[in-house]
């Protein structure tokens, strides 16, 4: 081999190793930069959809309630804005929650009426999705999905009840993957109607004809009509819950023993500091007609210290996606409790009363 031969084979392996080391440099720097398997750069965000181990009231591997889930809902709620009943707004909300439920598997029934309000005949439609359970005793859990009517106000409702219905959607989602049969059935129920349509709650009413409660109140006189008021065994009403400055007091119409019930589970999970022991003066909510029928009745709400209630700036940047979960977790880990509680107890339906009856 010639001078100039050799020289040529020496530059070709020169350049040939050269690439081969940029190779393997850039090989290095693409491994460098991918998740490791057993711990991905965002697996609090991964493994956030699934406990990851047993509790007295979940099995490993359940899907855990998804706070984000939850405020996408709001957001959804928010961008359509107002959203009265018998409003094209509220029909295209409620379009968007029963896709939202049926796409999770569920049943959804619907219950269309008319009701007469101070602003005249409104079409109004109550929604409930069914989990069935082992026995066709029922626990409801609950929203109103309307926003209050105001003429002068532009009122969005981020919190309520954007939030409310924000967390029984992932309530509706994380209970419709579960893999275990609940021992009883659950109803995911959105109320429409709730808000007067004046401007204060009983500035319009009348004792037989209350200007508010229109989802509810027709909700318990179907359930009446219909032979199955004494399947509900318990109603837990989320109203005003999804505050960045959470806390919750006990409302004093609702059944002690279902208060006491899930302000423990609160404590046993470390969210004392969110459900704290003082009286909630509410008046009057979706709950109502259910106490006057003999329901145990819970109402988790927000309402003497949210100062954004019914006001212009009830809006998004109100609501924490924490706080929706907080809710969450606490319900679903008080739904076993709250079942082995009744299960094989006589319901306490009777007559229609004048004045809320309180359980205890």
């Amino acid at each position: 081999m010639s001078y100039m031969e050799l020289h040529q084979f020496a530059f070709r392996a020169r350049m040939n190793n050269f690439v081969i080391a940029l190779f393997l440099l850039a090989f290095s720097l693409v491994l460098a930069g991918c998740p490791k398997k057993d711990a991905p750069p965002n697996s609090r965000v991964a493994t956030s959809e699934r406990t990851t181990e047993a509790s007295p009231t979940m099995v490993p591997g359940a899907v855990a309630f998804n706070g984000e889930r939850a405020m996408e809902h709001v957001k959804k709620q928010v961008e359509i804005g107002p959203r009265i009943p018998g409003s094209p707004e509220l029909a295209k909300t409620r379009d968007y929650m029963i896709g939202l439920m049926k796409s999770y598997g569920l049943t959804v029934r619907t219950d269309e009426f008319t009701a007469s309000t101070p602003l005249g005949e409104k079409k109004m439609v109550n929604l409930t999705a069914e989990i069935p359970g082992e026995s066709k005793d029922v626990i409801i859990i609950a929203s109103h999905y309307d926003s209050k009517y105001y003429k002068d106000m532009r009122f969005v409702g981020a919190n309520d009840p954007g939030a409310s219905v924000g967390t029984v959607l992932e309530l509706a989602r994380v209970l419709g993957a579960s893999q275990q049969k609940p021992k009883l059935t659950y109803w995911l129920v959105f109320f429409d109607g709730e808000e007067a349509f004046c401007e204060e709650w009983d500035e319009c009413g009348k004792p037989d004809a209350p200007d508010n409660t229109y989802g509810s109140r027709r909700y318990v006189s179907r359930l009446r009509e219909n032979n199955e008021l004494s399947r509900v065994r318990a109603l837990i009403l989320l109203d005003l819950m999804g505050s960045k400055d959470l806390e919750l007091g006990r409302d004093t119409m609702s059944t002690k023993w279902l208060q006491d019930t899930v302000w423990g589970t609160a404590r046993e999970r470390g969210y004392a500091r969110y459900f704290v022991d003082r009286p909630e003066g509410v008046g009057g909510d979706d709950h109502e007609p259910f106490l006057r029928a003999g329901v145990d009745s819970l109402d988790l709400i927000q309402l003497s210290s949210y100062p954004y209630w019914h006001k212009a700036n009830d809006t998004l940047d109100k609501v924490s996606a924490e706080s929706m979960k907080v809710v969450g977790d606490v319900v679903l880990a008080s739904l076993p409790k709250i079942a082995e509680r009744v299960a094989g107890r006589p319901s306490n339906v009777t007559a229609p009363s004048p004045t809320p009856t309180i359980p205890q």
